[in-house]
């Protein structure tokens, strides 16, 4: 079975009868957050200890977990069974990391690549109901593990997946630099899977983009607009050499900004109550010093947009407007992640409704929390606010660690507030619930932002990617690295 997760998007959310604490603020500049001085080099023995180990064994997650011969990473694992193109693109930027800090040799992470590349140029592009990975250059959100193919008809071709699997391609062409037959093959695919995408063919009702087709429904109602992970999708459809969108799209996509601007726990900021949607888009992409026109006119980049909501989004658990187990100042974080199921409890609190995959948040468009953290939230936000993110990361393994944290480092979520016969995880007599999986959605926003702040790594390859630095400028961003010969070389296409 598919699961909910096909299409969690913005639109879907509906606020809790919790409410959020929200008030609304004024449509102007504010004063930028206080940068964060914490670096990996400044942490003690033992939190330096600690990232390392969580790094390593997300690490892990992806180089086991994909398919040696496809390339294809699954969705969740140790549960295999379908393969998320999301999760593909965060497990080819996992392998360059992996050189860098020696899990595996060059070598190995370029064969794995060029398999997976190889796999999905070769993937079957058409518009039939089961025969295809994808049309149009896009692919579906999930494929099976074994063919390739559509996961089954309730599956959407995906835009924003099929960005997030772009983003990982990408890293890729910028990453695999050297004059070898094999990088130059990884650098040839990887251009002719970008410059495949048809994004104009996306816009059904143009400017916006749709959030997906499906052969049977044809294109799905919503489209990508206002503050979320849709960032992305915009960008490299701005970007593209052979498909490009028109630079209108852009300011479609930030005309609703004004309804997620706002107060939210004492902090005023672009509100997405989730906080992969500030996450994802920032993995590939260092917003830090660059401003759109809308960046320029409240006195803010999305990188300190990131850090504002990480910091609501503690002191919401500090708050605990919901009387949840163990949330506080270093157990917090709200984000789509797997939770025990839907079950009703009853408790001291009242009746307590709890859900399975759910994309939970904490912000001034919406509330949706049943008690369910997952590490994620937190640990995709350390390359924003490391001094409130490590202690937490910390505190959940110190904590919980015998339920929470194993070969491959947290599992999805847990929740001390369950106390039920769970529909999926495992319940724990004197903890409560606690998955017994991880998602690639999920594992691959602790690894790389781990790595863009230890090192940039990511980051900075991104940053020499002509077609990257295109989308941002199409989009109207100016200064900092954007305008810096040093930040990129490339103008063209690389070979």
């Amino acid at each position: 079975m598919v699961p909910s997760r096909w299409l969690f998007v913005a639109v879907a959310f509906v606020a809790s009868a919790m409410g959020g604490m929200a008030q609304a603020a004024p449509d102007g500049p504010v004063a930028p957050p206080q940068p964060d001085t914490l670096t990996y080099q400044k942490l003690e023995h033992g939190q330096r200890a600690f990232i390392d180990d969580l790094e390593r064994r997300t690490f892990d997650w992806f180089w086991e977990s994909a398919d040696p011969y496809t390339g294809l990473v699954p969705d969740s694992w140790p549960n295999h069974t379908f393969s998320s193109i999301a999760a593909i693109g965060f497990g080819l930027t996992a392998y360059g990391i992996g050189v860098e800090r020696g899990y595996v040799t060059r070598g190995q992470a370029a064969q794995r690549t060029l398999a997976t590349l190889r796999f999905l140029a070769a993937a079957p592009q058409g518009g039939g109901e089961d025969d295809s990975a994808g049309y149009h250059g896009f692919f579906y959100h999930f494929l099976d593990m074994q063919t390739g193919r559509r996961y089954g008809r309730g599956v959407e071709l995906s835009s924003v997946d099929t960005t997030l699997m772009m983003g990982g391609v990408l890293f890729a062409q910028g990453y695999y630099d050297r004059d070898t037959p094999q990088e130059r093959e990884i650098r040839r695919l990887a251009d002719q899977l970008y410059r495949a995408v048809d994004w104009p063919w996306m816009q059904a009702r143009k400017p916006l983009l749709s959030m997906g087709w499906t052969p049977g429904g044809r294109f799905i109602d919503a489209d990508w607009k206002g503050y979320d992970e849709g960032k992305l999708v915009y960008l490299l459809a701005l970007g593209s050499p052979t498909h490009p969108v028109d630079a209108d799209a852009w300011a479609a996509w930030c005309a609703t900004y004004p309804k997620q601007w706002g107060r939210f726990q004492g902090y005023t900021f672009l509100n997405f109550a989730p906080l992969f949607g500030h996450q994802y888009s920032e993995a590939w992409v260092d917003f830090r010093g660059i401003r759109d026109a809308w960046g320029r006119a409240h006195g803010l980049d999305y990188a300190q947009n990131g850090r504002l909501a990480t910091y609501a989004q503690r002191a919401y658990a500090i708050a605990n407007p919901g009387h949840w187990t163990g949330y506080g100042a270093d157990v917090w974080g709200l984000t789509a992640s797997d939770g025990p199921g839907d079950v009703t409890e009853n408790s001291p609190q009242g009746v307590r409704r709890f859900s399975s995959y759910m994309a939970r948040g904490a912000g001034l468009d919406d509330v949706t929390d049943d008690g369910t953290v997952a590490p994620a939230a937190a640990g995709g936000s350390i390359a924003f606010a490391p001094s409130i993110v490590v202690p937490a990361l910390m505190a959940m393994k110190q904590r919980y660690g015998r339920y929470i944290y194993n070969r491959y480092g947290f599992v999805d979520a847990f929740n001390p507030s369950f106390h039920g016969t769970p529909e999926y995880g495992h319940a724990y007599p004197g903890f409560g619930w606690a998955d017994n999986q991880q998602l690639g959605i999920d594992q691959g926003p602790i690894l790389l932002m781990i790595e863009n702040w230890r090192s940039g790594l990511v980051w900075n390859v991104m940053k020499k990617n002509p077609y990257i630095r295109r989308g941002l400028q199409r989009a109207g961003f100016t200064g900092g690295w954007l305008e810096r010969a040093d930040a990129g070389s490339a103008t063209t296409a690389p070979p």
